[in-house]
């Protein structure tokens, strides 16, 4: 964007993005006092996007060299990384990978070695689901790629597609608590979904699991997948329940979560206010199809823009996004922008930035876009049709076209979605 006004007003959404980046950070996320094991190993596996920083923190503070797994998405750790005692697991997301077995058989090997007196320390953030990947008797890396695939295609929010994952899983759903025996289990979270309901991040690998095979079988219902006959078997499987709340491992293990995207938005919302903007925040657990929720959120920018008062709306959580184009290139932010774009039609005086917290939107290599006021102009002056792009599932084709998108790689932390709308207001 080369006007001046609007550079000023992306400045000041990318430096709000900036301040909740460091807000959730495991530089300020984790404790200051490690957990011990003065009559045992102190082991710590730090599974997620965030899993290499959490895992930094950990050794930072510990009071004695630990051992460990780090298992994060490929490119999310740093080059050359090399802990002595630290094993290093890169694997696939949004989807399972062959690393990803591999990843999940070692973190239940580390477990079923733990004995009475060690500690497990278990440093949790989104991703896990994918990247811990142990399937149930009878099914294969493709069936759990396949069912993950339709699920995140559907439409389907992060905690129904969890609820089935945690059904077709010898780690999920606290299994790989229970494979810790009687060794003490402490889990600390980076929460990347909405509620934070501890059992639903990275489908809750150490945390009692409340939902049930029926609840995932009508999952697969609502949305009409049809996943592999495999996978409809096991889910048929009275033998692939979720362990019961008082098994061992999980009865008396402690579960915190230390970042949350509530935290994000209360940094957002203070430096908004210190810049003089009034702020609405409409909360952390806002779900639905993102170009929906674009709109309406356009609608309401239109209606506080009407004082002629500096506003900010700011909101997190996690959009869905249906898949019509298996070919199309986007993210669920990048949906939400577009989304926004159009509905606002040029809206004098309102931008917008959406963008995940991990630095990654989706598979892309960025972690949202920005709008404005020209970005419809813009865009059809270079031959781009907002409307068939958001059709087609092309929402990063688009915001590239523009050099709108957000690019700042991975960031260490996860905790979903960031939305900032900001409404410049009159002199």
């Amino acid at each position: 964007m080369t006007d001046a006004r609007q550079k000023g007003a992306v400045q000041v959404l990318r430096g709000l993005f900036d301040d909740v980046i460091r807000s959730v950070s495991a530089d300020i996320a984790m404790p200051k006092a490690m957990p011990d094991a003065p009559h045992g190993r102190l082991v710590v596996l730090a599974v997620g996007k965030a899993a290499a920083d959490m895992m930094r923190v950990a050794r930072e503070r510990a009071r004695r060299p630990i051992d460990g797994l780090i298992v994060t998405r490929h490119g999310h750790a740093p080059e050359g990384l090399n802990w002595p005692g630290i094993e290093l697991i890169e694997a696939g997301h949004p989807y399972p990978d062959e690393n990803s077995l591999r990843a999940a058989d070692r973190a239940l090997e580390i477990a079923h070695s733990l004995h009475t007196g060690d500690h497990l320390l278990l440093l949790l953030s989104g991703g896990g689901s994918a990247l811990l990947a142990a399937p149930v008797e009878g099914l294969n890396l493709a069936d759990k790629q396949s069912v993950t695939k339709l699920l995140l295609r559907s439409g389907a929010t992060i905690s129904e597609i969890n609820c089935v994952r945690k059904h077709l899983s010898r780690i999920k759903g606290g299994r790989l608590a229970v494979a810790a025996g009687s060794a003490q289990v402490t889990t600390w979270i980076i929460s990347d979904v909405p509620g934070d309901d501890p059992s639903f991040v990275s489908s809750g690998p150490t945390v009692a699991d409340p939902t049930t095979l029926q609840m995932a079988r009508d999952i697969i219902a609502k949305y009409r997948i049809e996943p592999p006959r495999s996978v409809t078997r096991a889910l048929q499987d009275p033998g692939n329940e979720t362990p019961a709340a008082d098994s061992l491992g999980l009865a008396g293990g402690e579960v915190r979560v230390i970042a949350r995207a509530r935290d994000a938005l209360a940094a957002a919302s203070q430096a908004g206010g210190a810049l003089g903007y009034t702020v609405s925040s409409l909360g952390d657990q806002l779900q639905a199809e993102a170009r929906h929720l674009g709109a309406s959120h356009a609608a309401l920018a239109r209606r506080l823009a009407a004082d002629g008062k500096p506003r900010l709306i700011l909101s997190g959580g996690e959009t869905t996004v249906t898949v019509v184009n298996n070919k199309g290139r986007g993210g669920r932010n990048m949906e939400y922008a577009l989304g926004l774009a159009i509905a606002l039609d040029g809206a004098p005086g309102i931008w917008a930035l959406a963008c995940d917290t991990d630095g990654i939107d989706g598979t892309e290599d960025a972690a949202g876009a920005v709008v404005g006021p020209e970005t419809l102009a813009r865009a059809r002056a270079l031959g781009l049709d907002p409307a068939r792009h958001l059709a087609e599932n092309n929402a990063y084709l688009f915001f590239r076209g523009l050099g709108d998108l957000v690019v700042t790689g991975p960031t260490g932390t996860n905790v979903n979605d960031f939305r900032a709308v900001l409404i410049e207001g009159r002199p």
